[in-house]
């Protein structure tokens, strides 16, 4: 069982573990959580995110958070070199892909400096024990001129369907989590997106950290969000 308490969010050291604990446990069935919860939508959310980070074929990119490795899966099919970095040993265990995956901290990665071409990470900001180490360790390992494609949840802006989002992000998810995986875990997502930034917050800080032509792009009325920016 899942020991994070979603009504007090974890900093720090005990987030890092308790995040780690929690994507153990929950590995075996997220995938097909993920797929149940977003009706799909993750899949085609993924798909975009690999045509926007615009790499030549043969680039050797960096998928940080890789679960599982959908994301490795993708951007093999695009004709690119995914290496795959996670921090859970239950999410490498449970992987689904031939590219090569090792466990690592994404603000220590055993990663040579200017070296890859590009990085991808997929719902995983929130995750993260500082943002801002990571943008750093994001520009130290990518050449000038790579690329970064974030993939990330959102808040929609219209109301309505805000209000809606809220309701099936913050009930439905965790019944459908309860029910197939860990209802602690899944009640504890959705709560996750308060250590987000705002939008323009989130592109100023990675501006920040070294990077220029920093765009972001809200998903299918505005419940997911594109970030994509080129090494300086």
């Amino acid at each position: 069982m899942v020991d994070i308490d979603p009504e007090q969010l974890p900093d720090g050291e005990q987030k890092r573990a308790q995040v780690t604990s929690m994507f153990d446990a929950i590995a075996p069935r997220y995938d097909l959580v993920n797929r149940i919860m977003t009706f799909g939508l993750d899949v085609r959310w993924r798909r975009h995110t690999v045509r926007r980070l615009g790499l030549a074929p043969g680039s050797l990119v960096v998928d940080l958070a890789c679960g599982t490795g959908d994301f490795c899966r993708d951007l093999q099919r695009s004709g690119l070199q995914p290496v795959g970095f996670d921090l859970s040993m239950g999410m490498l265990g449970a992987a689904r892909t031939e590219a090569p995956l090792a466990n690592a901290d994404v603000l220590h990665l055993p990663v040579s400096d200017a070296s890859v071409d590009g990085v991808t990470c997929g719902f995983a900001l929130r995750n993260f024990v500082e943002l801002g180490g990571f943008y750093r360790e994001l520009a130290r390992v990518i050449r000038p001129g790579g690329r970064i494609a974030l993939l990330e949840v959102a808040q929609p802006h219209n109301p309505a369907i805000r209000w809606g989002h809220g309701v099936y992000f913050g009930s439905v998810v965790p019944l459908i989590g309860g029910v197939l995986s860990d209802r602690t875990a899944y009640r504890y997502l959705p709560k996750s997106v308060a250590y987000l930034p705002e939008g323009p917050q989130l592109c100023d800080d990675i501006a920040a950290a070294g990077f220029v032509h920093v765009e972001r792009s809200l998903l299918s009325t505005g419940i997911a969000q594109l970030i994509v920016a080129t090494r300086a």
